[in-house]
């Protein structure tokens, strides 16, 4: 006789509803600060690679540290590890509006990186709590995350209206109040859910996990803006070193009959290890796409932030009813069909933008948008329960450390790799006047933004001519990168096809 699992009545749904808050606010975060680098570019002057590491450094320290928070959450409560995560990011956020330098902006950006670990794993390990029926799950998987699309298209819009207003300090006081919201609410609807008999967390597993992810995450990041060099070597070299050992050590702990830190067992499942990928590359699509659309709308179109946020804002509406719509279509179509149907619309909206430029670049890049949205939408919200199901309850909070640090590898990626090809192809092609002087002439070769700031202050005619070339040599750049994001789409859309028979 089979047992119906109970289903969630109104209370897990308002539960739902205080779930949602952290990945709207996350996305908002992301959003915004993809529209403020301009400003922030011209307040505090950031090299290329210090304007990489303030978008890089809070999902590099994210991804090193969401395993061990979600077994953290496994043992000491999920709403606890939550709450202790908000209380963190709200004050962070706080303090990160009085950064005056490059350097101090990203030490927040760490600290923000180290609290949100604890934000993401715990909300998808409670939804494991809350929903036990299988269809009410998957719908209230594929509500949650729409929060992402929610916020990334409530980010330029904000943003927008914030940075049109005031200094770029304002973009993190958006995080405040949704946290004081989030710490009441939380405390009062969430239950506590946990391990009902948590081992002794491993000091040394925690240790490893750092060392495997850190170190491999930044070598990646330094060969796709340097190329090969010993640096990155010996950062693989520690990384793939430290995740042997990790693996190591867990199975060892296992078959002695002790709790590891994360039960490698789960990568067994194939459904489990291809949905955590295809995570990785919707995150990849998402931030790539970001990084150079906000820079091309703002820096090359000229539009005001407010008006690129609403150029944007269909392609994030897409994903959300995308995400809505995969819950049904999941009913009728497997996994193998509906996440390579995903990756290969995000790949189309790439390849679209190949043909940015002109007077039609705009909407172009809208249309674009629209594409990666959907895309992004339908494959996102049944690998997410995918990943839910492949594991059992107990290691909610594991499982879903796996996916949260499959999107963080992947938002690493997108701004690293497709980040650093944009600035080599930018590099290799700007031409600067020789009427600028050698310092604003750096700045022009290292980025966009340094670009628009020289030539407003050489004005003339040697201005207009370096505006012109950097916007030409930036556009061209993002033709270079959308050739490569759409190649990752595609090869990962066919392992996906092909692993999953």
């Amino acid at each position: 006789m089979t047992v119906l699992a109970p289903r969630a009545g109104r209370r897990e749904w308002l539960g739902l509803a205080v779930l949602f808050l952290p990945t709207l606010l996350v996305a908002i975060d992301n959003t915004v600060l993809g529209f403020a680098l301009p400003a922030i570019s011209a307040a505090l002057g950031p090299t290329a690679d210090q304007q990489l590491w303030i978008v890089d450094v809070y999902p590099l320290v994210l991804a090193g540290l969401l395993v061990t928070m979600g077994t953290l959450g496994d043992r000491i409560g999920r709403r606890r590890t939550l709450l202790i995560g908000v209380a963190g990011f709200g004050a962070v956020s706080l303090a990160a509006t009085f950064a005056t330098d490059a350097v101090a902006l990203i030490a927040a950006r760490a600290l923000l990186g180290f609290f949100g670990a604890m934000l993401m794993p715990a909300t998808l390990a409670l939804l494991r709590t809350l929903f036990l029926d299988r269809t009410q799950r998957r719908l209230a998987v594929a509500i949650w995350a729409t929060g992402f699309a929610a916020g990334a298209a409530l980010g330029p819009i904000v943003g927008g209206v914030l940075l049109e207003h005031f200094d770029w300090n304002a973009i993190f006081l958006v995080n405040v109040p949704v946290m004081v919201v989030l710490l009441v609410l939380g405390a009062l609807v969430l239950p506590e859910s946990r391990q009902e008999r948590p081992g002794r967390l491993d000091p040394y597993g925690v240790l490893l996990s750092l060392l495997a992810m850190v170190p491999t995450v930044l070598a990646i990041k330094i060969v796709a803006h340097d190329g090969v060099s010993g640096s990155a070597g010996l950062a693989l070299m520690v990384g793939a070193g430290a995740a042997v050992l990790f693996v190591r050590r867990a199975r060892a702990r296992l078959a002695a009959g002790e709790e590891p830190l994360l039960d490698v067992g789960l990568f067994a499942s194939p459904v489990l290890r291809l949905s955590a990928l295809a995570n990785a590359t919707t995150m990849f699509a998402l931030t790539g796409l970001l990084f150079f659309a906000a820079q091309y709308l703002l820096l090359v179109a000229g539009l005001s932030p407010l008006d690129a946020g609403v150029v944007l804002l269909p392609g994030f509406a897409i994903t959300m009813v995308a995400g809505l719509a995969a819950a049904r279509l999941a009913r009728r179509f497997p996994l193998r069909t509906l996440v390579p149907a995903g990756l290969l619309l995000a790949a189309a909206g790439f390849l679209l933008t190949v043909l940015l430029g002109g007077p039609a670049g705009t909407a172009l890049l809208g249309v674009a948008a629209v594409l990666v949205g959907a895309g992004i939408g339908l494959s996102e919200t049944i690998t997410n329960d995918a990943i839910l199901a492949a594991a059992p309850p107990e290691r909610a909070g594991a499982a879903s450390a796996l996916s949260e640090t499959a999107y963080e590898i992947g938002a690493v990626l997108g701004t690293a790799v497709l980040g650093s090809v944009l600035a080599a192809a930018y590099r290799a092609h700007v031409d600067v006047p020789g009427g600028v002087g050698p310092v604003l002439a750096g700045a022009a070769r290292e980025t966009l933004g340094g670009a628009v700031t020289a030539a407003d202050r050489v004005g003339g005619f040697d201005g207009a001519l370096l505006l012109a070339d950097a916007q030409a040599a930036f556009t061209g750049g993002v033709h270079v990168t959308a050739l490569v994001g759409a190649a990752v789409l595609v090869a990962v859309a066919v392992a996906v096809r092909v692993g999953l028979r």
